[in-house]
């Protein structure tokens, strides 16, 4: 599981900032439709709304990392 999250993470670290930006909207929408479906009772599966935060998390700080090189 962690080789996936680091590839993963090298991945967000290739992209530019608005590319982070973009994936960062997406995931912010993700988890809002997770969230909206486990109040409504429709979400199977509940820890995906646990790995979409981690990712929203390792995004943000991907974005500030570069923040602090520019």
């Amino acid at each position: 599981m962690t080789v996936k999250m680091n590839k993963y993470v090298e991945e967000l670290k290739g992209k530019s900032a608005a590319e982070l930006n973009e994936e960062l909207v997406a995931a912010k929408k993700e988890l809002f439709n997770l969230r909206f479906q486990n109040a409504t009772n429709q979400l199977d599966n509940t820890s995906r709304i646990k790995d979409v935060r981690k990712n929203i998390a390792r995004i943000q700080t991907v974005i500030t990392e570069k923040a602090k090189l520019a």
